[in-house]
């Protein structure tokens, strides 16, 4: 059975209507998905975020497919990164990744700052990590307020990523009045025919 792990972001929870939403649309194509809820979410760090997935997704396989949303986009690339060599993963789709973030994303910026650093600094091993699959979709927006526009081309460079860029969505939250990703939906039902 094809099978969808959603890791939320920063601050998020599986509770938010995206994943709400996109859970629901994925059973009724016959997934099995497990949103999780991801430890101490109000500061992530990776040496919690990875280990938890590790965990909750111990054997993945070419029917396992990963959705992340901010922070949660790098989680699951990390998380690739751990990998044996000859594992093979369906795909994953990353709505609003990044490596870097734009001011505006910092509400506290002496305490974020701290917990952004390590997400932005430590190197990631990209040649690995895209060894696992080739289907990355990340998926952007024209005004988020978190994620500069120009990471899309870090993630079409570093992993040959298909990028969308979607108009007016802000960080995909519902503080943008966004409660659905259609794009994402077909993004899975595409890369797992």
């Amino acid at each position: 059975m094809k099978k969808v792990y959603i890791i939320h972001g920063w601050g998020g929870s599986p509770e938010e209507e995206i994943h709400k939403w996109i859970k629901k649309e994925l059973e009724s194509h016959d997934f099995e998905v497990r949103a999780l809820v991801m430890p101490n979410t109000n500061t992530p760090q990776i040496e919690e975020w990875i280990p938890f997935l590790q965990q909750q997704a111990p054997n993945p396989d070419e029917n396992t497919f990963f959705l992340g949303h901010s922070v949660g986009c790098q989680t699951v690339l990390r998380y690739l990164e751990t990998l044996p060599e000859k594992t093979k993963i369906g795909g994953a789709v990353l709505i609003a990744p990044w490596k870097t973030l734009l001011e505006k994303a910092y509400e506290n910026p002496d305490e974020e700052k701290k917990i952004a650093r390590p997400w932005m600094e430590t190197p990631s091993n990209w040649e690995k990590i895209k060894t696992h699959t080739d289907n990355f979709v990340a998926i952007f927006s024209d005004n988020d307020f978190c994620v500069p526009l120009s990471e899309k081309e870090v993630f079409k460079k570093k992993l040959g990523a298909k990028i969308i860029t979607e108009h007016d969505k802000g960080h995909f939250t519902m503080e943008n009045n966004v409660d659905k990703v259609p794009s994402a939906l077909n993004a899975f039902l595409e890369m797992s025919k």
